[in-house]
């Protein structure tokens, strides 16, 4: 009788083991390099944040947000290991005098 080859279950789980601790904590980034990014994707200062107790949540605030605006913000969070959440806010428009 011939024995069938297959992986040991204590090995793949073994493995899962040592896959789940190359997984890095998110990064909470500093306003002047989400500045930077922000402006780099034509927002402006403080339209990209990052709140402390959601590490992994990028915000972008900003009003009418283009595709390519949108395009641009959800790749370097993608490299960076962070969610973008799109938040279209409606700023009320300043009284005329």
């Amino acid at each position: 009788m011939l024995r069938r080859a297959g992986i040991p279950p204590i090995l793949i789980g073994a493995t899962a083991l040592v896959l789940s601790a190359c997984a890095t904590p998110p990064q909470m980034h500093d306003e002047a390099t989400l500045n930077q990014v922000a402006t780099g994707c034509g927002l402006a200062l403080g339209e990209l944040m990052q709140d402390e107790s959601e590490k992994r949540l990028l915000l972008m605030i900003h009003q009418d947000a283009s595709p390519k605006q949108r395009v641009c913000v959800a790749k370097w969070a993608r490299k960076n290991g962070l969610k973008t959440v799109f938040v279209n806010m409606q700023f009320p428009e300043e009284p005329t005098t």
